[in-house]
């Protein structure tokens, strides 16, 4: 299963948009697993991300592969690249 981190803000319209996008990248029958947490909800993550989000995280060991918007082409490597290791 390919899996993501969603750094987010549960009044972050930015964040709303970008959790709707990855979804639409979703293959058919075969939905990701996102992890969406809220750095407000965490002293530590609001400190680390203050108002850079949404960021996300292909995996929790991963780079982060974007923010504030969805880099369409950093997700699809990342899914392309999670893809062949799962074959």
């Amino acid at each position: 299963m390919i899996r993501f981190t969603l750094y987010s803000r549960s009044w972050c319209h930015l964040c709303e948009d970008m959790l709707a996008a990855l979804r639409l990248l979703e293959p058919p029958g075969a939905p990701f697993d996102i992890d969406v947490i809220d750095v407000d909800a965490d002293p530590a993550l609001e400190a680390r991300f203050n108002e850079m989000v949404p960021v996300l995280y292909g995996d929790l060991n991963e780079a982060e592969l974007c923010h504030y918007f969805l880099d369409e082409a950093a997700v699809r490597t990342y899914i392309g690249r999670e893809a062949g290791l799962a074959a």
